[in-house]
């Protein structure tokens, strides 16, 4: 019995094998639920006696979708495959993975691939099979949280066999449009960051319109239905089964405290179950919670072991206690929800804890708009099942007023911009030695201001920005590391003073460059950080290839 794919599957699979044969590389980006693994599954049948690598986030991902596909073909040659999971790549020898012999690796979530901790050990694999053909199957290229790196370019060379988005994917009827409810809890959290966001801006005109907007949400958040009442209302099947998911242990113990409060209208005792990647139980959890066919409602609290990879039969819906906003993991879990062949529109509950995951939803409705625009272009009007799908606004109001102060307050980010931008004019165009309790001549706290979106940036303060905005700053001059700047800056002298001189050796100590630099005083201090072996440890660690050439250029007369 041959491994059997979906007719948008099997035109990957025939493009996967052209693709192989011309170039030996190919990546498969469709939506999670599609069905992308057996295309791989249908590789390693069709390829004679061919040794295949398998490479996966976990091994309870592969094992369960070999699981599902040998209950379907008994006969298939899994014994052509080796497994390893990523992490098993860190402690294998070299000898070891020698001795496999793969003629194909299958990279599975190979978005996975960019992560730092074994992406080199990765590298070091197909650098010892370079004859071998390489897989990549994925939802997304993108690493989101990564400067958005694209895996598909890096480890495929854009060879891309085959690319379908959710929202393409829904258009098309692969997958089955769902029922969307949207709906907040913690509003005081939210509010709350606002209100600090609103009380760091320099400006009374500004702070008051923005007051005004932070109250307008507040009392539509206040007004909005209780999470009691929308679970009540939705989860129609008293006896479902539905995924939960969470962020991390913490926040699953915390969703998990409060599910009498939530659910007990609907069952007085749920099945409660919970599976995360370091809980010895989570094989026994999931299990349990795969066989359970009682006529209590159940539920599956996750974090990350079901965001990918691996699809549960009979699924009623999934519910997202979310405070993330990354696209990809966002994806996923919606993801966990639909699969091909489907008849039943699956359920979908987005419980957010930040404003702005109230409008991601919108990624979704963008795919869809673009994948209609696109089929007809191309005249390909028969191809369109659907062009949307239920929306159950709850926050319906709130997400209106969210963004009414979202674009207010970045109204207020343009105002400090331009201000910042005027002065970068006026200072040569950089912001470096802009004092810190500069105010401008409008009376804005610009120096405050870039320190803030410093410390946003990096994470050590709670805002937002976004992509275009970090690409504005660097327009006008911003500079981040303070430290690397500097460090750039007197290279930057130290090798002008190379090319007219040819050596550093014999830089005077109080030699001076045109700029005023102190380049002696500097080389100084290289020469006895360079001796200073503790203090080398902390200094030269930071610094790049350009510097370990001027290392060595100092060094020689140290």
């Amino acid at each position: 019995m041959s491994v059997r794919l979906f007719k948008h599957n099997q035109m990957a699979y025939e493009a996967v094998r052209r693709m192989l044969e011309e170039t030996g590389k190919a990546a498969v980006i469709h939506p999670t639920g599609t069905g992308k693994t057996y295309i791989a599954f249908r590789l390693v049948e069709d390829c004679g006696d061919k040794k295949f690598l398998w490479l996966s986030p976990s091994e309870y991902i592969f094992r369960t979708q070999l699981e599902q596909l040998l209950a379907q073909d008994p006969e298939f040659p899994k014994e052509k495959i080796t497994f390893l999971s990523y992490a098993r790549l860190l402690t294998i020898s070299d000898e070891e993975l020698a001795a496999l012999c793969s003629d194909t690796i299958i990279l599975d979530e190979f978005h996975r691939c960019g992560a730092r901790v074994w992406g080199e050990r990765l590298q070091r694999v197909l650098q010892m099979y370079p004859d071998a053909e390489i897989l990549g199957l994925s939802a997304t290229a993108i690493r989101y949280l990564d400067n958005d790196r694209d895996m598909a370019e890096e480890l495929f060379d854009k060879n891309v066999a085959s690319e379908i988005t959710l929202g393409e994917a829904i258009v098309k009827g692969i997958l089955k449009a769902p029922v969307y409810v949207s709906a907040v809890y913690d509003h005081d959290e939210i509010l709350q960051r606002y209100q600090t966001r609103i009380r760091n801006q320099r400006g009374r005109g500004l702070q008051e319109q923005n007051q005004k907007y932070l109250e307008a949400l507040r009392r539509s958040l206040e007004m909005s239905e209780g999470l009691e009442q929308i679970f009540q209302k939705y989860l129609t099947d008293p006896s479902g089964k539905y995924l939960v998911f969470c962020a991390n242990v913490e926040h699953l113990t915390r969703m998990k405290e409060l599910a009498g409060k939530w659910f007990g209208a609907i069952d007085k005792a749920p099945h409660i179950y919970s599976v995360y990647a370091d809980s010895p139980q989570a094989m026994e959890e999931y299990n349990r919670f795969q066989i359970d066919s009682s006529e209590h409602l159940k539920l599956l609290y996750c974090i990350d072991m079901l965001n990918e990879g691996v699809h549960v039969k009979g699924i009623s819906g999934v519910i997202l206690f979310r405070p993330t906003v990354s696209p990809t993991i966002y994806k996923q879990q919606i993801g966990r929800a639909l699969t091909a062949g489907e008849e039943k529109s699956p359920l979908i509950i987005d419980v957010v804890n930040n404003a702005e995951s109230l409008c991601s939803i919108d990624v979704l409705k963008k795919e869809m708009a673009e994948a209609v625009c696109q089929l007809r272009r191309e005249g390909q009007d028969e191809e369109i099942v659907t062009e949307t799908f239920t929306i159950e606004e709850q926050v319906e109001d709130c997400r209106k007023l969210f963004r009414q102060l979202e674009g207010s307050l970045s109204s207020g980010w343009e105002q400090y911009f331009q201000a910042a931008k005027t002065y970068s004019k006026e200072h040569g165009h950089t912001l470096l030695e802009m004092p810190r309790h500069y105010v401008s001549p409008e009376g804005l706290s610009v120096g405050n201001w870039i320190q803030t979106q410093k410390l946003v940036r990096s994470g050590k303060q709670t805002g937002t920005l976004t992509k275009e905005q970090i690409q504005r700053l660097d327009g006008i001059g911003m500079v981040w590391d303070l430290a690397e700047w500097k460090w750039q800056k007197n290279y930057a002298e130290a090798f002008a003073y190379v090319r007219e001189h040819g050596t550093l050796a014999q830089v005077p100590a109080g030699y001076c460059t045109e700029s005023g630099f102190a380049l002696g005083t500097w080389i100084q201090n290289l020469r006895r950080a360079y001796q200073d072996k503790t203090q080398a440890e902390s200094t030269w660690t930071r610094m790049s290839g350009k510097r370990n050439c001027l290392i060595r250029i100092v060094s020689r007369t140290a």
